[in-house]
């Protein structure tokens, strides 16, 4: 089984070279780079929310095994669907599943099903692909959508799995969780509610994550893929989140009328 590239012209460019180009440019070598148990990155099109991708992925040891952990935008009938076999594919070549560790989170966790359909044709975690492959060539994925459906203690039994799975494992994981922020708001409004649950995140508080995001009406996306792997996180030793970049699609277009918001964080 081999993903083919949904959104490779549209999200990012589908030519390798001027992906790679444009990677290059998001890039900050000067970061200091930590063993992070997980990083929280978005997945808007690369002009808007690639600087933010570029700079979290910069400020971590990327290992050679990651497990993907993102919303499906599209109604589909599987709550967490994992792709079990195969590889995906980008402009920069082809990434693995492993396909082990893929089958012991499908045995560990009773809601994980397997679905190729699921991941068809969600951008979510595809976009983070490019970013992976430039700082890992060598990387193989588990990818993992989750759909806006699941409960916490759905949320919480994978994230608990996660953690027992990667604690096992000879080799380092990172957990990568896709989020974009508040959409279509104005800048003051999207900065003043993306705060309020980044600084959930940097605490480690899942549950304080979703009850902020739902009481106060946030509109990030990816909120419950983030709860799983600061439930997953914390179990692991993790001490804290770091933000590392924040911006929204304002700061490129100059509208601030209507934006989205983008957070790049760190948890280590």
């Amino acid at each position: 089984m081999k993903r083919q590239p949904a959104v490779a012209g549209y999200f990012y460019p589908s030519s390798r070279d001027q992906l790679l180009q444009l990677i290059r440019e998001y890039t900050h070598e000067e970061l200091n780079k930590v063993e992070a148990k997980a990083i929280i990155s978005p997945h808007a099109g690369y002009q808007y929310s690639g600087p933010v991708a570029g700079a979290v992925f910069s400020s971590v040891v990327l290992p050679e095994l990651i497990v993907l952990l993102g919303p499906n935008h599209r109604e589909v009938p599987t709550v967490m669907a994992i792709y079990p076999e195969g590889s995906w594919l980008t402009p920069l070549g082809e990434v693995p599943i492993d396909k082990s560790l893929a089958h012991k989170i499908k045995e560990r966790c009773s809601v994980i099903e397997e679905s190729e359909e699921a991941h068809a044709y969600e951008h979510s975690l595809e976009v983070q692909l490019p970013f992976i492959q430039y700082f890992q060539s060598s990387a193989a994925i588990v990818p993992i959508s989750i759909s806006y459906y699941a409960s916490y203690p759905q949320l919480e039994e994978l994230g608990m799995a996660l953690a027992e799975i990667i604690q096992a494992e000879e080799r380092p994981v990172l957990i990568v969780a896709s989020s974009d922020m508040s959409h279509y708001v104005d800048a003051e409004t999207a900065r003043e509610k993306d705060f309020l649950a980044i600084g959930q995140i940097e605490k480690l508080d899942a549950r304080g994550l979703i009850e902020v995001v739902r009481r106060k009406d946030i509109s990030m996306c990816g909120y419950l893929p983030t709860a799983v792997a600061l439930v997953a996180a914390k179990r692991l030793g993790a001490v804290k989140g770091e933000l590392v970049k924040y911006q929204t699609s304002g700061d490129v277009t100059g509208d601030y009328n209507e934006v989205v918001g983008y957070a790049g964080i760190r948890i280590y």
